[in-house]
Formats: structure tokens, C-alpha cells, sequence
């Protein structure tokens, strides 16, 4: 027995140093991976650093920029497009009218009743619509009968509501895409975004692309103001505040406008208008600056997109590329520190399985054990078991890149305050944002008002205003139809 006990102690002695290899292993293979995504961790946030210093020279160089284009649109990365707007809404409008906001991969139609200075606003109505995929990069004539099919359906829920007999409705169409305005009501398309490749329609006047449509609808309806989202957003704002200067669309995709004076518009060769100014159409998507931030991860997502080397601003603050970048980073995480395990998650190699919305609320995730994180990678990225300390790595990730973004973004509106002298005066100067990206991420909202206010000093600051024009492109539209009616 004693020759067997011995035995079995050298057996069970023998167990236990293989046990203790395999922990040991385990421990330094762990660290390894987590030394790896440290580094990976480390390298974002140097490559997504915004201090102030670099923040002011995007400003600038964002001036830069917006000076060249009221210049001349051509060699030009902001086009500063001409809005034909000088006249904005004063509140004395009346009667109803029509908006069709075409934005993204939904657009809304809208039905407002106007009653003037006593009664503003006296009825609303609107209704959105999903853009089927095959349409946004199908023919020009299909995306434009789907959008007046559902126009006319709206129309004919009007009820008691409508025009004066034998006229025309009147409608006001936000077309949230860069275009060369040649009227108030005409416009050819220079090029898509936001994931719409329709070639047939860019260089056509898409007012006439829409009245085709309309006519084959049979429905009898003029368009009597072509906006931008943001335009519309500047009339809907100044409608509720007449020291509204500017206006700024951070949702799927972003741009910014502005009123500005017409002798600062070199290019414009028409006459004076009596109010003295213009609205700008900037464009700013297409900003592109050597003090961006860029990462490996927006560089590969730019060669990737449909428009390699164009829009880098948008690819860097609006909510169709936020999430992305995230994934692009735990993807990396999962390949080269084995984050999630020792193969990568099918899903989260697929582009854009995480969204923007999906990001935010991982972001503000605020519950002890972060399980809004661990189900959202579960339902969205396939990816069921994490570690605390991984879904804190994650929600460290999504505050870096929304962070970058929304003090990027703050750069540029500083940039369009120093254009118009109003950085550090003491006008009571007001700004109306619009879009879900702005609403309904509080982190990146909060950062971007901070940071505006770092940028800005104390004293400019308490003279600057910004405003939530909730709906701002879609109501705006409709005033700027009554005001060009």
C-alpha cells in the first residue's frame, strides 16, 4: 500500500504542476491580449486627440475654406453653394402649404397651416416614409415616382384642410444633397451622399426630376422653394428667433448655413437683393483639412465608401460613420488581441452592424454590470460572453470617437462664428441645430456645446446661443414656400 500511495502522490503532485503550467499559461496569454488591446487603445486616443491648439487651426483652416468658396466653387473642397434664399420668414405668412424633406434613408412629407403673426403655426401634419434600399441606388425616375406616390397619398388625407380653390398647392422640398441652385425653385444635383449612387440623376435639375413625377401622379402641385435640410433649418429657426445666424444638421449626415453678406460673395453676379444678404449652402461635408484627426480606421473606411477621398468631415462627426468606426476598432481588437474569444465574431466583420443609435447606447450604458453593453454586442454582433473589463474597453472606444467627433464638429461652428466677426463679440448671436445625431446622443451633444464654449472664452460665450430646431428642414421648407409663394 505505501509503494501505491506514493505512486498515486507523485501522480496527483504531477496533476498539479500540469494544472499550475496550464493557469500560468492562461495568465500570461491573457495579459498578452490585454497588453495588445491596451496598445490598440492607446494608439486611438493619441490618433482622435483633439486639444484646443488643433481645434483652433481646423477653425481656421475651416475659414479658409468658406473664403476660397464664396470666391469660386471651382479647386474648392467647401462649395459655399449660392441659396437664392434672401428672404427669410417673418412670421406674417399665411395659408397652407407643403413640404417633402428628403434627407436620408427615410423622408417625410409635411401639411402646414400658416395663420400669420396672431396665429403662426396653426396645424401640422406630416408623415415618414422608409426609402427601400434597391431604390437609393437604382434609377432616377423610380426614386422620384416612389416619393411622389406617397405625396399623393398624403394630399389626399388632407379632410377640410386645403388651398384656395383652383390653385396650385405649394410646396416647399428640402433636398438635402449638394446642389448647384440656379433659382429658388432649381437645382441640378452635383453628387449623392449618404449612401444614395443614382448616376442618372446627378447634373438634372431635380425640381423638374420631382414635377415629372408629380404630373404622373397626377397631382397638381408646384414646387416654389428648393432648400437644403440646413436652409430649412435657418428659416425654421429664425421663424421662432430672429437672431438666428446659422444652422447645423448633425444626424445621419451634417452640413451648415449661414446668412451672409452679399459683398462678401464674390461669385455672385446677380443683382442685389434689398434685404443684403444671402443664405450659404456650405457644404461642409466635403471639409478636408491636413489637422484633421484621421485614423487607420477612417482612412480604410474611406477607401471602402462609395465616395473614396470625399465628404472626410462627415466621416468623421456624423451618425453614419460613428458606429462604424467603432466596429472597425473592435474588429481589430478580435483579430489581433482576440477580444472576444479565439475566432472573430462573424457579425462584426459585416460593415455598419453597428450603428450610430446602437453606439450611443452602449455609450451612456450607467448600470453597475454595463448589461445594456453585453446585449447590445450580443444582439447586433453575435458576440454572447464578455468580460466587465471588456464591455468597459468598448465603452471607452465609443467615448473617444463620439468625443472626437463632437469637438470636431464645434471646430467648425467656431470657424463659421470667426467668419462672420462673431467669436468673441457680445451680439446675442443664435445657432439651431437639427438632426437625431445631435438630439439624442447626449455625450456627443454635451461635448460638442463644452467644447464650443472652451473655444469661445466666457465672455462670448454667454452671448451665444444654441437652439434644438426640432423638425427645423421639414417645417422650414414649408415657411420658405409661403415666403416665395
Amino acid at each position: 500500500m505505501g509503494k501505491v500511495a506514493i505512486r498515486t502522490a507523485v501522480v496527483c503532485a504531477a496533476a498539479a504542476v500540469a494544472v499550475t503550467v496550464l493557469v500560468v499559461r492562461h495568465r500570461k496569454r491573457s495579459a498578452g491580449r490585454w497588453a495588445r488591446a491596451a496598445a490598440v487603445l492607446e494608439e486611438l486616443e493619441e490618433q482622435c486627440a483633439t486639444p484646443t491648439l488643433k481645434l483652433r487651426e481646423v477653425a481656421d483652416a475651416m475659414v479658409k475654406e468658406m473664403n476660397a468658396g464664396l470666391e469660386s466653387e471651382d479647386g474648392c473642397k467647401v462649395k459655399m453653394i449660392i441659396s437664392f434664399v434672401d428672404k427669410l420668414p417673418t412670421g406674417a405668412e399665411k395659408g397652407l402649404f407643403y413640404a417633402l424633406d428628403l434627407g436620408g434613408t427615410n423622408f417625410r412629407v409635411l401639411r402646414v397651416q400658416l395663420g400669420g403673426k396672431e396665429g403662426r403655426v396653426v396645424k401640422q401634419e406630416y408623415e415618414e416614409v422608409s426609402i427601400p434600399q434597391e431604390l437609393m441606388v437604382g434609377g432616377s425616375d423610380e426614386l422620384f415616382d416612389f416619393i411622389a406616390s406617397a405625396l399623393a397619398k398624403f394630399v389626399g388625407s388632407e379632410g377640410e384642410i386645403h388651398g384656395p380653390a383652383g390653385k396650385s398647392r405649394e410646396l416647399g422640398f428640402t433636398f438635402s444633397f449638394p446642389v448647384k441652385q440656379t433659382s429658388i425653385a432649381s437645382g441640378t444635383l452635383i453628387k449623392w451622399t449618404k449612401g444614395f449612387d443614382i448616376a442618372a440623376t446627378i447634373g438634372e435639375d431635380v425640381v423638374a426630376e420631382l414635377t415629372k413625377s408629380l404630373k404622373r401622379q397626377g397631382l397638381d402641385m408646384r414646387v416654389t422653394a428648393l432648400v437644403n435640410d440646413t436652409v430649412g433649418t435657418l428659416a425654421g429657426g429664425i421663424y421662432d428667433d430672429s437672431d438666428v445666424v446659422v444652422a447645423v444638421i448633425l444626424g445621419t449626415g451634417t452640413n451648415a448655413a449661414y446668412i451672409e453678406r452679399i459683398d462678401a460673395i464674390k461669385k455672385w453676379q446677380g443683382p442685389i437683393p434689398n434685404s443684403g444678404s444671402m443664405v450659404i449652402n456650405m457644404e461642409w461635408g466635403n471639409f478636408n483639412s491636413s489637422n484633421l484627426p484621421m485614423t487607420c480606421y477612417d482612412q480604410a473606411l474611406d477607401v471602402e465608401s462609395l465616395n473614396p477621398g470625399e465628404q472626410i468631415f462627415e466621416k468623421l462627426i456624423s451618425g453614419m460613420y460613428l458606429g462604424e468606426v467603432v466596429r472597425r476598432v473592435l474588429l481589430r481588437l478580435a483579430v489581433e488581441a482576440s477580444l472576444f474569444g479565439d475566432s472573430v465574431p462573424p457579425q462584426l466583420e459585416v460593415p455598419f452592424a453597428l450603428r450610430t443609435p446602437i453606439m450611443s447606447e452602449m455609450h451612456h450604458d450607467t448600470s453597475a454590470d454595463l448589461k445594456v453593453v453585453g446585449a447590445k454586442l450580443k444582439e447586433f454582433l453575435g458576440i454572447s460572453k464578455t468580460s466587465l473589463r471588456t464591455r468597459k474597453l468598448i465603452v471607452q472606444i465609443c467615448d473617444i470617437v463620439a468625443k472626437r467627433g463632437a469637438r470636431l464638429a464645434a471646430a467648425g461652428i467656431f470657424g463659421i462664428l470667426k467668419k462672420l466677426g462673431r467669436h468673441d463679440a457680445k451680439r446675442r448671436t443664435v445657432i439651431a441645430m437639427d438632426g437625431g445625431l445631435y438630439e439624442h446622443y447626449t455625450s456627443f451633444r454635451e461635448s460638442l456645446l463644452s467644447t464650443l464654449n472652451e473655444m469661445l472664452g466666457d465672455e462670448a460665450a454667454a452671448s451665444v446661443q444654441v437652439i434644438l430646431a426640432n423638425d427645423g428642414s421639414g417645417i422650414g421648407a414649408a415657411l420658405l414656400a409661403a415666403s416665395h409663394s
